[in-house]
């Protein structure tokens, strides 16, 4: 494969356009076959990038207009100015091989399946997120592109993040379905439908019914839910872990010298700990069953994400993930 270009839209999230600049300019340093599309105010663009001094394997595309954090999602196809829909363009048109978004969640979702489109036999797109986990990460779809679901379309979640978990690397995959029990019989006529769709189509690989806890303590590789329930798990372990940060801190103050010296002791520890739990260190949330590669980055990501959301993109192409989805569900 040649070279991979990943449009990035330079006006998305709420520390734009800085930390896109700095995120694209770690990312070339990373990936020599890398080229970036930045999209955005072309002369404000060519202003910030001149003070760095780096513009080789960056090219600038023009667009005038920012699509709010705010705004209603349905708006975007309206809005054919702002960087976010020229972006997804750019990938539509094959001028892009991946688009990288830290912009509005619903605005992505929305460029991701009604501007570059969903894949043939895929009704629903869902976001897949990796979520640190005992094993090292798991990966928890959906995780929020749909409020409702038919079992047939948990069925299709199944099928895309076992094939995102075998890109990254896990070998087997263990898939679970999110329910109340670990029994099959538990849950609603949604899960026990669905139970039997993701047995029949993953065989040994369905592990069958998993619980909340298991997305992060569990021995399994991904999580299948609906967009809700995903998206109120995300939220809570995300809460979860900032309760332990900031409790902790907390402690160690209360504890005096001793808990300061302690602390200094596990200070290598603690500073794993916390890059491993870090989401700017992951990057960023696939959207799974489109034409194309899609990542979301978070809204309020630093350069580290953004650098890490175009190594998830340009990871994404190189593997060749849309290629391999597209063959399950009879072709793109």
């Amino acid at each position: 494969m040649s070279g991979v270009k990943i449009a990035l839209d330079a006006a998305g999230g709420d520390r734009a356009p800085e930390v896109n600049i700095e995120g694209a300019l770690l990312a070339l340093k990373e990936f020599s076959d890398l080229e970036i599309l930045l999209v955005g105010r072309e002369d404000e663009l060519k202003s910030r990038l001149k003070s760095t001094g780096e513009i080789s394997r960056i090219e600038i595309v023009d667009a005038r207009e920012v699509f709010p954090m705010s705004e209603k999602p349905s708006l975007l196809l309206r809005k054919r100015e702002t960087s976010l829909y020229v972006s997804a363009t750019q990938l539509k048109e094959s001028k892009a091989d991946a688009l990288v978004s830290a912009g509005n969640t619903g605005g992505v979702l929305a460029a991701a399946l009604f501007i570059v489109g969903r894949l043939k036999g895929v009704e629903r797109g869902a976001i897949a997120v990796a979520v640190p986990s005992k094993n090292g990460f798991s990966i928890l779809i959906d995780a929020g592109a749909n409020a409702e679901v038919r079992a047939e379309h948990l069925r299709d979640f199944g099928i895309m993040g076992y094939e995102y978990a075998r890109h990254l690397g896990k070998n087997p995959v263990r898939v679970g379905l999110l329910n109340v029990g670990e029994e099959e019989e538990k849950g609603t006529d949604l899960t026990k439908a669905a139970f039997g769709y993701l047995k029949d189509e993953l065989s040994s690989h369905f592990v069958g019914n998993v619980e909340g806890r298991d997305i992060v303590f569990g021995d399994v590789d991904v999580i299948v839910s609906g967009g809700f329930e995903g998206n109120v798990s995300l939220k809570a372990i995300e809460g979860a872990g900032k309760l332990i940060s900031h409790r902790l801190k907390e402690e160690i103050k209360k504890s005096g010298l001793a808990g300061i010296l302690g602390a200094l002791l596990l200070k290598k520890a603690l500073g794993r700990l916390k890059k491993a739990m870090n989401p700017s260190e992951y990057g960023g949330a696939f959207v799974l069953g489109v034409k194309g590669i899609v990542v979301k980055a978070h809204g309020n990501s630093d350069s580290l994400g953004i650098k890490n959301a175009i190594r998830v993109a340009y990871e994404g192409v190189k593997g060749e993930l849309v290629k391999k989805i597209g063959e399950r569900f009879g072709g793109t």
